[in-house]
């Protein structure tokens, strides 16, 4: 039997998955690496250390598996994007990668954004203000910060494309990979030397462009004996994390949309029109290079229930503690009581493209328990969700319904059954939640190999798992909390921005 290898590079965690050519999961294995904070808002991780945990649980997946590495027909890669990594001739690191939880650049950002007429002209123009997170604000960041590493540097490169150049030699970067770079245009599919200028960047630094499902080479000899694989195994482009997420959970047809349910959370929408995003909303390029996705994401989900699990049940997010969470939600009454939760823990970025936003509980008295705060953060998630999903069929005729769940999140049945009825939606989970990353990846590579036409073609692969539908009772209940909610951005947002305003900016 043949089979392909996925690799979800993520957070803070490698998973490695060997994956039949129908999308099924036969095993997989785990690796995790360090995150280095060395100053306030900065995030850093060793590339070496992500290319250790492929080899690792390369290894680990064949032995458990007991496959061959000649049944192996290709591999490819999921993952996370707008990070930075200045690289040499020979593809080695010159710093730690800016990883893509770092914020340290956000006066590159405005920088940006004031010779574009200002942060409101610019998410005019791109849908969204950018941040001290983005990739082009962390280039401009080495080059005014560190200018003999941004002058030795060869490219500066995402996760993506140092993966593929330790696989197979060639330094390429990925179309997706390459969209949330704020210097690849979406239309011509190739780099924007004109904007790269405009920002004071150097275009050489950009490598090739590579497609998500093109042969980027075979695996050289030394990756292949660090994977205990075959040298020449073909390595395919594979996609940023948001696409092969898209992938994996069966969203590949025009106006199929999923949400996930993780750390972060977002909406995502794929179209093959051509539009721009809007209201914090992002364009980005899809794994099909005939198709774009709309992005809607906000910045803490799950975070707000691991957040809940620590300060208010005392303990570190577990299973246990979830279960007891779930449990407390279910037995408080929909609406918890009058009490709204905004679930903003680090800034937003759609529905309210704002930094400074921050967390809060809305009406809470003496009266409020625990279970309803906790049943008050779940609902808050779901009218962001609401929110999204809203402007989304407001500004671009989107709505999805059945709408597809991947994530962690998507195992918990109480909190789908919270988003089905504050937003009216069907929910059903994709047939591998946890592993939609690396099943999509998967797909990107049996694309690549010939074993299907498209992506469009593995429609027919995912049915649904768990499907919840909405419960019309709690739903007056739901639609003046919402609306509640809808003011509070409206109503707190000058006093935010008082509170939470960039170190050395002055009152205005």
């Amino acid at each position: 039997m043949d089979y392909l290898l996925a690799h979800d590079v993520g957070t803070g965690e490698h998973k490695a998955a060997l994956v039949t050519a129908d999308g099924r999961v036969v095993v997989t294995a785990y690796e995790p690496y360090t995150t280095h904070y060395p100053h306030p808002l900065w995030a850093e991780q060793n590339p070496e250390d992500w290319w250790r945990a492929v080899a690792s649980t390369t290894q680990r997946v064949l032995q458990v598996s007991g496959v061959k590495p000649g049944e192996i027909l290709g591999l490819s890669f999921s993952t996370s994007i707008t990070n930075a990594i200045p690289i040499d001739a020979r593809g080695r690191p010159l710093r730690p990668c800016i990883f893509w939880l770092d914020g340290r650049a956000g006066e590159e950002a405005r920088m940006v954004m004031r010779k574009l007429g200002g942060s409101t002209v610019f998410a005019m123009i791109a849908g969204t203000a950018i941040t001290g997170k983005d990739f082009l604000a962390k280039s401009l960041w080495l080059k005014r910060h560190e200018p003999d590493i941004y002058a030795q540097a060869v490219a500066i490169v995402d996760m993506s494309s140092y993966l593929l150049h330790r696989a197979t030699g060639r330094l390429v970067y990925e179309w997706s990979a390459a969209s949330a770079t704020g210097v690849f245009n979406l239309k011509t599919k190739v780099w924007d030397a004109g904007l790269m200028r405009l920002f004071g960047l150097d275009p050489s630094k950009f490598p090739d462009l590579a497609q998500s499902s093109e042969r980027v080479g075979g695996l050289e000899p030394a990756a292949a004996a660090e994977l205990g694989l075959l040298e020449g195994t073909s390595v395919f482009g594979g996609a940023g994390d948001v696409m092969t997420a898209a992938v994996g959970a069966g969203a590949v047809r025009e106006g199929d949309g999923y949400l996930y349910l993780g750390s972060s959370g977002f909406v995502s929408i794929v179209t093959s029109r051509q539009v721009t995003g809007k209201r914090g909303i992002v364009t980005i390029q899809s794994a099909d290079p005939n198709k774009l996705l709309l992005l809607a994401e906000t910045e803490t989900v799950g975070a707000c229930l691991k957040w809940a699990a620590k300060e208010l049940y005392g303990t570190e997010a577990n299973a246990s503690v979830y279960q007891r969470m779930d449990g407390d939600v279910a037995g408080a009454v929909p609406g918890a009581a009058g009490l709204i939760f905004t679930p903003w823990m680090y800034g937003e970025r759609c529905p309210v493209a704002d930094e400074s936003v921050r967390a809060a509980f809305i009406n809470l008295g003496a009266n409020h328990t625990r279970p309803q705060m906790t049943r008050a953060i779940y609902e808050g998630i779901a009218y962001n969700v609401r929110w999204m999903l809203e402007s989304l069929a407001d500004l671009y005729g989107f709505r999805p319904d059945p709408l597809r769940v991947i994530g962690g999140g998507a195992k918990g049945l109480p909190w789908l059954q919270i988003i089905a009825d504050v937003t009216g939606r069907t929910l059903e989970s994709a047939p591998s939640p946890q592993e939609a990353a690396a099943v999509g990846a998967a797909f990107i590579a049996a694309v690549g190999l010939g074993i299907y036409p498209s992506l469009e073609a593995i429609k027919s692969l995912m049915p649904a798992g768990h499907i919840v539908t909405p419960n019309p009772a709690p739903r007056a209940t739901y639609d003046e909390l919402y609306a509640a909610y809808r003011q509070v951005y409206r109503s707190l947002r000058g006093l935010y921005h008082t509170l939470n305003r960039p170190k050395g900016q002055a009152n205005k």
